[in-house]
């Protein structure tokens, strides 16, 4: 079966209605999951890889969508008064500089080291998504503060060299660091992670696009389905629905992570 939805997806032409409604609609539906429970890019991977795309161009073609699904929810988080432009920046920044390095090495490596690297990294960053944010916050809130330091700074660098290799996770890594290095509550941390993904996608993306990685037609149409989804999902409290979410995407996290590792054999 999944070897016949991948020679459809391969073989429709881009601009048929079949391929352009299933990238808006699998766009959507990434959009809303990643604003409420985060990994859902490696959904966008996936698909990609089923249009015939190997995975350092599905990996580049991505960033478009994540740049205006995160713009969308980061003025959302904004106008709601939970985004604090200052400190976000001082996060962005650190890992904007990383995913310049993480970009690089994602543009050139073989794309089979892509994939164990993907494989084998993203089931362990998926089970942050079962961490209770209730027991967390009561427990660390008060542990940290929100001075920038030498080595928080460092620990933002490294999230951004990963940010800048893959984006599945990246989100997760970003909000937690937040939390954790600053000692804010994760709907604010969430809000920095919005705007520090703003700044760093632009940086990772000018590499892939010197390195003519990006599918732009894919990579155009597939945003007007983040966009849609984010800004929902900004919009709209889903809280009995969440784990449901979050199990559904670690199945595909684990499925993606297998047939990824299972390839280079």
């Amino acid at each position: 079966m999944f070897e016949q939805i991948g020679t459809y997806l391969s073989t429709t032409p881009l601009y048929s209605v079949e391929i352009i409604s299933v990238l808006i609609l699998v766009g959507a539906f990434v959009g809303f999951i990643n604003t409420v429970a985060g990994m859902a890019t490696i959904i966008s991977y996936a698909l990609f890889m089923a249009m015939g795309m190997p995975i350092n161009i599905a990996n580049a073609t991505t960033r478009i969508g994540v740049l205006a699904q995160f713009s969308v929810t980061s003025a959302v988080f904004r106008k709601e008064g939970y985004l604090d432009l200052r400190l976000a920046t001082k996060v962005g920044i650190p890992v904007g500089i990383g995913a310049f390095l993480g970009a690089e090495f994602a543009a050139l490596l073989p794309t089979n080291l892509i994939e164990w690297v993907t494989g084998s990294v993203i089931p362990l960053i998926a089970l942050l998504l079962f961490v209770d944010k209730k027991k967390v916050t009561d427990r660390y809130e008060s542990l940290s503060n929100s001075n920038m330091t030498l080595w928080k700074y460092l620990i933002l660098f490294l999230i951004g060299i990963y940010g800048g290799f893959t984006h599945i996770g990246v989100g997760l890594l970003i909000m937690f660091g937040s939390f954790f290095l600053l000692g804010i509550d994760l709907l604010h941390a969430n809000a920095i992670k919005q705007f520090a993904v703003v700044i760093y996608t632009p940086i990772a993306l000018v590499i892939f696009a010197i390195h003519g990685l990006v599918n732009w037609p894919v990579a155009l149409i597939y945003a007007i389905g983040n966009i849609t989804g984010g800004y929902i999902a900004s919009k709209v409290a889903i809280r009995w629905g969440e784990r449901f979410i979050k199990v559904c995407v670690l199945i595909v996290v684990l499925a993606m992570s297998s047939w990824l590792i299972y390839k280079q054999f």
